[in-house]
């Protein structure tokens, strides 16, 4: 009789994990991927929606095509996780697994700051994007302001491109001359944890385009009505179009399941994405992997696809009984679009110690063409 793997979440690292796991175990056994959305989006694609360089279809693709690979698709809501008995509740309904995959990402939680969600747009999220898009369209003029909502989120090359990208759409629409662009950070540098070269590189990158960087601005309330914010150093900042990436959290199953520690993310060991429970395994953005300089690993999709990989090859190495384990080693990159077609790149060890080795590559087409290739690569290979 065979056994189940239970794969919460359906992003980056749950669609690499169910995948290579349905490669690798015998037909006897099940993949079984849970998830609420119809489509898988791929996320760095967003930021081309959101200045018209993508249609919504072009960035994703049904989840149900994951059936011909063997991958059986739940669509629905996770609504409790039962770690100790390795099972789940999607939209009510148990399903008992063998192994678990926790890989549900970070909710955003813009309710988090007053006034936040109402006074302007998110930029990490389809609808999100779709209507930065439509702003910037409608946009002939003003103060456009970027925000980050804490110092710690997802992407964190994310906002960072969205300024360029939004700088490049306006001077291209042609009102980037009565434009004021401002970039509040809850962060003291951009990418602290990829360390002070690749911050360097990034601020010279906003501040060479005339984009105002205002770094340690934690944002308390915003105002949609007088269209303003406010801070925790006591300033306050007027803008016309708001552009933000919202608190994160981890989804409230995973906290309710005693999941998490003190930090509101899911502990894992930092080389096989082992729980605290047995054979409960989590990825991605839900977990916490503290480093070494007093800050935790990023959450990025690299670094999803590199845990899912790990933990779908250790899994089916158990199971089968041969093969050799494998380690995740804290190894991951990321593009940073800067517009007019070029982006640079940042790649490095995150585990070193007692600082991430990275390095930094200037933005050029070529880094461009690669991060376009791999966008249609990844829509083609696992769709």
């Amino acid at each position: 009789m065979g056994r189940t793997v239970l794969v919460l979440g359906a992003g980056i690292g749950g669609v690499v994990a169910a995948e290579t796991l349905s490669r690798l175990l015998p037909a006897r056994d099940r993949v079984i991927v849970v998830d609420r959305a119809e489509r898988h989006v791929f996320p760095p694609s967003l930021l081309w929606l959101m200045v018209g360089a993508r249609r919504q279809g072009d960035i994703g693709r049904p989840l149900e095509r994951l059936a011909r690979r063997g991958i059986e698709v739940h669509r629905g809501e996770v609504t409790r996780i039962d770690p100790q008995s390795v099972a789940a509740e999607v939209d009510g309904r148990r399903i008992d697994a063998d192994a678990m995959v926790i890989a549900l990402g970070a909710e955003y939680a813009p309710q988090a700051i007053p006034g936040l969600g109402e006074a302007g747009l998110c930029l990490y999220t389809l609808d999100g994007a779709a209507a930065i898009h439509a702003a910037l369209e409608r946009f002939d003029g003003g103060r456009l302001a970027i925000l980050t909502a804490a110092p710690q989120y997802k992407c964190p090359a994310g906002p960072y491109e969205a300024a360029l990208l939004a700088e490049d759409f306006l001077a291209r629409k042609g009102v980037r001359e009565r434009t004021e662009i401002s970039f509040y950070a809850a962060e003291p540098a951009p990418m602290v944890v990829a360390g002070p070269e690749m911050g360097r590189a990034v601020r010279g990158l906003i501040e060479a385009r005339g984009i105002r960087y205002h770094p340690e601005h934690q944002v308390t309330a915003a105002d949609a009505a007088s269209r303003s914010l406010r801070f925790a150093n006591g300033t306050e900042a007027s803008f016309d179009l708001l552009l933000y990436v919202p608190p994160h959290r981890a989804p409230a199953p995973v906290r309710e399941a005693g999941l998490t520690n003190e930090s509101g993310w899911v502990p894992v060991d930092r080389h096989t994405l082992q729980t605290r429970f047995a054979n409960v395994y989590a990825i991605g953005d839900v977990t916490i992997i503290p480093l070494k300089m007093g800050r935790p690993l990023p959450k990025a999709g690299v670094f999803a696809h590199g845990e899912a990989e790990v933990v779908a090859h250790n899994l089916a190495r158990d199971w089968r009984g041969t093969g050799k384990p494998r380690r995740f080693d804290g190894h991951g990159s990321c593009f940073i679009e800067t517009g007019g077609g070029r982006a640079g790149m940042g790649s490095g060890d995150f585990y070193a110690e007692p600082l991430p080795r990275v390095t930094v590559r200037s933005p050029s087409v070529l880094w461009h063409a690669a991060k376009v290739l791999y966008e249609k690569y990844w829509l083609w290979s696992r769709f």
